[in-house]
């Protein structure tokens, strides 16, 4: 199947809260143990980015697996980053760790820090240019680990009907929407490969993940 692309930023209220409001406890429920799986050695103590960070969901997964490390979250939705901070407020502790930033990359300009980690989840697919990820990444600096989470596109239009139907048939009718274009949106793992050679970042590892989604992961 080809790509079809999606709406790049998710700004619309009733879109926004439609996805924050969403069960996503068992893919995004994963992402902390898939990191950690894949850097076993790393003890992850900030400070953190997280580029496309949405409604915070993931954001704060992480903010409360390591509670002594400093988290940014950026995102071009001004809709997200309003339920991300009203999440961040509603639990003790974590505004003093975890900081959001209004950005659209690549042209958003980021603190000049040495991050620890850059991470970013489900974002990459909603990008025309998916370039603008791996190249805003380069920026980070050497020594930097990278851990990218996203979805995996189907081989149809019909195996994405099918993945909606089987994991999102009790989700609001605006959120299977959603999901069936962002599995249209996404790419396949030699793509992905091909956006990191063309980046300067091959060194990179592209890993399918179950059920319909794959890692990036290394270090810079």
């Amino acid at each position: 199947m080809l790509r079809i692309t999606e709406e790049e930023l998710m700004d619309d209220p009733g879109q926004a809260l439609a996805y924050s409001q969403a069960d996503f406890s068992v893919t995004h429920g994963a992402r902390v143990q898939m990191f950690r799986s894949l850097f076993p050695g790393l003890a992850l103590t900030g400070p953190v980015l997280d580029l496309g960070c949405g409604s915070g969901d993931v954001l704060l997964r992480f903010a409360r697996a390591y509670p002594g490390t400093e988290f940014l979250g950026v995102d071009g939705a001004g809709a997200m980053l309003q339920l991300a901070q009203r999440a961040i407020d509603a639990e003790p502790g974590l505004s003093d760790r975890v900081q959001l930033q209004y950005g659209i990359i690549p042209q958003c300009e980021l603190p000049d820090r040495r991050w620890q980690l850059v991470m970013s989840h489900s974002l990459l697919h909603q990008l025309h240019d998916p370039l603008a990820l791996w190249r805003t990444i380069a920026r980070c600096g050497s020594g930097c680990a990278v851990f990218v989470a996203d979805l995996r596109r189907p081989d149809s239009e019909l195996a994405a009907r099918d993945m909606v139907q089987a994991s999102s048939s009790m989700e609001p009718a605006i959120l299977q929407r959603d999901f069936f274009n962002s599995l249209c949106a996404a790419f396949e793992p030699d793509e992905v490969r091909m956006q990191l050679a063309a980046a300067g970042l091959a060194q990179l590892q592209v890993r399918e993940q179950a059920p319909f989604h794959l890692s990036v992961s290394g270090v810079l």
